[in-house]
């Protein structure tokens, strides 16, 4: 079996989910992984503020709005009148449950709870927009398989038992369709996998199912070779290896969830990223395959703040660096990159949710330097620290403030720490350096 799955902007559209069924039509039995129409979870998230501020008639308003641009993509997807009719009721089934959530004192599960019902929506409409294409579809609750632990971490064994077990008692289909995104908890209750959570959803049923191939359409043609909001003629490339794709996708680029490689490698069941827009674009490939060295991709991850920890003392005490970690772990704060010398510790947070807390704990024994609006600029390749063209890397970046270089603590991954404000400069002249050597050549000469 294959697992497609298909983003928001995919099935944002009657054109759309048009494209999203030319696609997805074939011998071979798909399961389909959907989003929430585009702007939904957008439009739930400033619900559930409303209703957290008390703001009920506003939120009213809002699903009003909402409910009736659903009722009118109803009325244009679906022709065959009792299928419309069912399909309208279920969605005026949905907003009646986010009605009734207006009065209903705010909490996280309530949040939950009313960010879920876009991918219970867009999943419906859908496969009863198949069915009216004459294919056999089963629906799929994500709720019914779909679990974190209290790690909020995938459970892997109660996801696979009971996915197949769901699987196997229904009816043999051409597609099974169900929700991204959306999970329980440990606990039972509703929960999700956060923003861009579809993703990771497609590849743990991947992996649960044993997927022939899990395949990931959105509206880019595959991962390209650096930023293109911020470089011209960027390149789509055919082929990552799972490695370079994970650093890429946490260092930045958008097109993946961090996460996602993850279920697969492993079980090196290919990963493909596709076009909805243009769907005999080759997109990228990635499995466990490693083809050629040096630099093949580029990524930038900004909001990141840099933190300098200085020793009391005049070098560094046996015990310090142990300290300086005890507090992010006790403050649940991830680092990103970390550069050290004899009395002082640099490293970067993209999270400052805690910040002020973990302030105060270090300065019990270290003095601090905060400095924020600072971007991660990554250079991702197999091998790249040993590739004879990467020393000039720093000849390039000679008129760049760079606050920190992570070089050495992956074999496919040379990091730099830019002010955001000179992370523009530094993607074009890392685009001129890795990509169009010619030009970059002949300055130099």
């Amino acid at each position: 079996m294959l697992v497609y799955k298909f983003g928001g902007t995919s099935v944002g559209s009657v054109q759309n989910m048009n494209h999203v069924k030319e696609i997805i039509q074939g011998e071979e039995q798909k399961l389909v992984v959907l989003s929430a129409m585009s702007g939904t979870t957008n439009a739930l998230v400033k619900l559930s503020q409303s209703i957290a501020n008390g703001d009920k008639e506003s939120a009213i308003i809002q699903l009003h709005q909402l409910n009736e641009s659903y009722q009118t993509t109803v009325y244009e997807l679906l022709h065959d009148q009792p299928l419309r009719q069912e399909t309208s009721a279920y969605v005026n089934a949905i907003f009646q449950t986010l009605t009734d959530a207006v009065a209903v004192p705010h909490s996280q599960l309530l949040h939950n709870t009313i960010v879920a019902q876009g991918e219970l929506l867009s999943t419906y409409m859908f496969s009863r927009f198949l069915q009216q294409e004459g294919h056999s579809v089963v629906l799929l609750p994500a709720l019914e398989f779909m679990r974190i632990d209290r790690m909020n971490e995938p459970d892997n064994f109660y996801i696979q038992q009971n996915l197949r077990r769901l699987i196997a008692q229904q009816p043999k289909a051409d597609f099974y369709i169900t929700q991204g995104f959306v999970c329980l908890d440990a606990e039972g209750k509703i929960a999700n996998l956060q923003r861009g959570g579809s993703d990771y959803t497609a590849t743990i049923i991947g992996a649960a199912i044993n997927a022939q191939e899990v395949q990931i359409w959105t509206d880019i043609d595959g991962f390209h070779n650096n930023d293109p909001r911020h470089v011209h003629h960027t390149q789509s490339l055919s082929h990552l290896s799972f490695d370079e794709a994970a650093e890429l996708a946490y260092f930045g680029a958008k097109i993946l969830h961090p996460q996602t490689v993850l279920p697969l490698r492993n079980l090196n069941i290919p990963l493909k990223l596709k076009n909805t827009m243009d769907p005999k674009a080759a997109g990228t490939t990635i499995n466990n395959e490693i083809h050629g060295e040096g630099i093949k991709a580029i990524a930038a991850k900004d909001g990141i703040t840099a933190i300098k920890i200085k020793s009391v003392r005049m070098l560094l005490a046996h015990g310090f660096l142990k300290k300086v970690f005890e507090v992010f772990e006790t403050y649940e704060t991830s680092i990103d990159m970390i550069t050290t010398s004899e009395i002082a510790v640099s490293l970067t947070i993209d999270d400052t949710s805690r910040l002020n807390e973990i302030i105060e704990a270090l300065e019990k024994f270290a003095t601090v330097e905060v400095d924020d609006y600072m971007s991660i600029v990554c250079m991702v390749g197999n091998n790249i620290i040993h590739h004879p063209d990467t020393p000039a890397l720093f000849q390039v970046l000679q008129d760049v403030n760079v606050r920190m270089i992570a070089y050495g603590g992956s074999n496919n991954n040379i990091s730099v720490l830019v002010n955001t404000s000179d992370k523009k400069e530094t993607l074009q002249k890392l685009q001129r350096y890795a990509f169009e050597a010619s030009s970059i050549n002949a300055s130099l000469a």
